[in-house]
């Protein structure tokens, strides 16, 4: 049972006589208790909603064209609670964290519906058999899986849960039942690398076609690991031997697959020093969330967009003169790009500027993980020129303040400039770099 916060005015839920504040119960008599069971259920055409107002049950039929939304809202997008990681991983980020943040970044989702809706990574430890067969049943697919190896006892080591081991059953259930399965490995040394990151892929490519892609990242590192389980960062050397130990699987996987299958993600390889491959090697880019091959596809497309330079250059009034704000991990590529700018819009000045992260430490070298005061600190008293562009992975999801609750005009009010914050988006770099 569900509460219907609003109801669309003229909407066909609104024609049925259905009021904000009555509860929904079921739909065509199977009971709603979150969003699956809501969107799953509604897809029929001619629809009997059992309800209850003020206590008094009652019914409403609607009839709708399949697939149709009837108009009513709920509190949360679930319907109902987010469901809380069960697990006390030694590599948990969250766990990293230190004091005095907003008390929603200390919030561990492990929520199988947010896989679905949102592209999360489940542990699939707070799942049972009756959520994997309603899985299989409405057919929710892809889901996403944090699987980081597939010894059994390992898993339970790693991720603190004594059923850790006992639901990597519930990877073969899926991919029989054709559920697509995208994974995840969290690499951590001394763990779950070498053999056992050999071991991981062979029982993973098993599970193709259902399997469609691993990715494989280093556990990230703050400077507060006090008290934690004691990980240490791969080194360059270490990041070139995971690199070849993942790719010579992959052509394995692509001879005989069609498919790499499993694919490094991006700071492997500039932490090792390696070129990036190129836009073939990612495939459908279906890691990409997750910092697999986002540095090739942002490089592809801004090679795409520069040959329509022409175009461009017809909105564009010189002189102009910005500041690129970003992560030590993409300095080099962004440096590239704007070099390419520069020459091929005269009276255009870009500078980039690599941040240090002192907020969570020198490993992190991501941007997304940059504060607004990292940001501040890196740049105050340096000429920033017309506006100072800033990744937009640094602000939640609502696009307001950074991971210290600092927000873009916090940021320009500091520095003096306007704080623009750009996606990884060629054409919307492009855009703001010109001030278009």
């Amino acid at each position: 049972m569900v509460a219907i916060t609003d109801v669309l005015p003229r909407s066909r839920a609104a024609k049925a006589g259905i009021r904000a504040g009555d509860v929904l119960v079921s739909i065509n008599g199977h009971e709603i208790s979150d969003v699956l069971d809501y969107r799953f259920y509604l897809a029929e055409e001619k629809l009997t909603l059992s309800l209850t107002r003020d206590g008094t049950p009652f019914d409403a039929k609607i009839k709708k064209q399949e697939y149709d939304d009837i108009g009513l809202d709920f509190e949360t997008p679930l319907m109902d609670k987010k469901h809380s990681c069960e697990n006390k991983c030694v590599f948990c980020f969250i766990d990293q964290l230190p004091k005095g943040l907003r008390s929603s970044l200390y919030f561990k989702d492990d929520d199988s519906r947010l896989s679905f809706l949102h592209g999360n990574y489940v542990t699939l430890t707070n799942l049972h058999d009756k959520d994997i067969q309603r899985i299989i049943d409405m057919h929710i697919s892809p889901v996403n899986v944090s699987v980081h190896t597939t010894n059994p006892e390992l898993r339970v080591k790693m991720m603190k849960n004594k059923r850790s081991g006992e639901v990597l059953k519930y990877l073969k259930q899926l991919a029989d039942a054709g559920i697509t399965l995208c994974c995840q490995i969290v690499l951590c040394k001394g763990l779950n690398d070498g053999e056992e990151l050999t071991r991981t892929m062979h029982d993973l490519a098993a599970l193709a076609p259902a399997m469609e892609s691993t990715s494989i990242v280093p556990a990230g590192l703050t400077k507060f690991r006090d008290g934690l389980y004691p990980l240490e960062p791969f080194s360059p050397e270490e990041c070139a031997a995971v690199i070849d130990q993942v790719n010579a699987f992959g052509d394995a996987c692509l001879a005989h697959y069609g498919s790499r299958l499993f694919f490094p993600s991006d700071e492997f390889y500039l932490k090792a020093g390696r070129p990036l491959p190129d836009d073939e090697f990612y495939e459908s880019y279906a890691q990409i969330e997750n910092g697999v091959g986002m540095l090739t596809d942002l490089r592809t497309s801004f090679s795409y967009e520069m040959e329509h330079a022409e175009d461009y250059a017809k909105e564009f009034s010189a002189p102009r003169k910005v500041t690129i704000a970003t992560g030590t991990a993409a300095y080099g590529l962004l440096r590239e790009l704007a070099d390419e700018l520069q020459a091929a819009f005269e009276g255009l000045t870009v500078h980039v500027i690599p941040i240090k992260n002192d907020f969570f430490g020198d490993e992190i070298t991501v941007a997304g993980l940059l504060t607004g005061k990292d940001m501040i600190a890196g740049l105050s008293g340096k000429e920033l020129g017309d506006a100072l562009l800033f990744p937009a992975t640094t602000l939640r999801a609502e696009g307001d303040i950074f991971l210290d609750d600092l927000s873009p005009d916090d940021l320009s009010r500091a520095l003096g400039v306007p704080a623009v914050a750009v996606g990884n988006d060629a054409c919307e770099l492009i855009r703001s770099v010109l001030g278009i």
